[in-house]
């Protein structure tokens, strides 16, 4: 019974670790190499001179074949040229495609697509980089966080990575400022919708609110919460606030609802628990993030969520 290229491919994956750039870079371009080769391949007509390292392998080279997929992140420098152990990838994926050839042709479009998804999986895969740069407002480094979760959304049509994030920062510098166990910490949802909960976060009489997107599902929410008598608060994007607070007012709610955007609020923070010492700025915001993973890893199951930490 023949098996389906992708399960061919898998294997192959599998068996050979290719999962990380160097790896995807080399397999990514050595099918375009030799889609119109004669079979049996011959992985001596791939190696450079000097035997050192794959011929035909660039950075411009990979780059252009994965934009043709619609990839436009950078992959790898170098399009695995230099990668440690290419040479012995490379013999074993001409074994791999003569062994394949010989039982039936081989489908190079199917081949192409496959390793262009496992790239995007790569991708996917990654954390997020904050990188706390003192010559800048630790609203600008977030800024710069927010918007790597932005894009990574436009790339994945149907996610919430940007709502995810900020919900989970939220609660991590709640985290850092209450008692433990003073509110319940969810994992949030991957489209927004209705909840049974009264907000995000319930603390004491207080209910806060997070969400990139204000709408009039949320202030019907600040009205139940205020009939409850108690206190909504909205926590948004910068961009959001006016809108948000439009929204209050429209209904009726001007002066009873704070909106706060994530980045003030976060940053304000950061400057009380550092007493204002420019010298422990990055060490407050590394405890924030840390928490945050942690929160991501209880709370959540998509590793790319996590916040990488760099301070300059």
């Amino acid at each position: 019974m023949m098996i389906s290229p992708e399960e061919r491919l898998k294997v192959f994956q599998a068996e050979n670790n290719i999962f990380t750039k160097g790896p995807l870079s080399l397999v990514v371009q050595f099918t375009r190499l030799v889609q119109d080769k004669s079979f049996p391949l011959n992985p001596d007509d791939y190696q450079t001179d000097s035997k050192g390292q794959v011929a035909g392998l660039g950075g411009g080279n990979l780059k252009k074949i994965l934009k043709e997929h619609g990839i436009t992140q950078h992959l790898s420098a170098e399009g695995g040229r230099t990668s440690r152990g290419s040479m012995g990838l490379m013999i074993k994926y001409v074994d791999f495609l003569n062994a394949w050839n010989a039982e039936e042709p081989v489908d190079f479009s199917a081949v192409e697509d496959f390793w262009a998804e496992q790239v995007r999986e790569y991708f996917r895969n990654q954390p997020f980089v904050l990188t706390a740069d003192t010559s800048k407002t630790i609203g600008a480094n977030l800024d710069e966080l927010f918007e790597q979760a932005k894009k990574r959304q436009k790339q994945n049509p149907g996610t919430q990575y940007l709502g995810t994030v900020l919900q989970h920062l939220v609660a991590a510098k709640l985290c850092l400022i209450m008692p433990e166990g003073s509110f319940e910490i969810h994992g949030a949802s991957v489209a927004d919708g209705p909840t049974d909960r009264n907000g995000d976060f319930v603390i004491n009489s207080t209910i806060i609110h997070c969400t990139t997107m204000p709408g009039v599902l949320l202030i019907e929410k600040c009205k139940a919460n205020l009939r409850g008598g108690c206190h909504p608060v909205i926590i948004t994007i910068f961009d959001r606030v006016h809108t948000a607070l439009n929204l209050a007012e429209d209904a009726g709610l001007a002066g009873r609802v704070e909106v706060w955007d994530i980045q003030q609020f976060l940053s304000a923070n950061v400057y009380e628990h550092s007493l204002f010492d420019e010298a422990k700025r990055n060490s407050t915001l590394s405890d924030i993030i840390s928490r945050y993973n942690n929160i991501v890893l209880e709370a959540e199951t998509d590793p790319s969520l996590r916040i990488e930490f760099e301070a300059r």
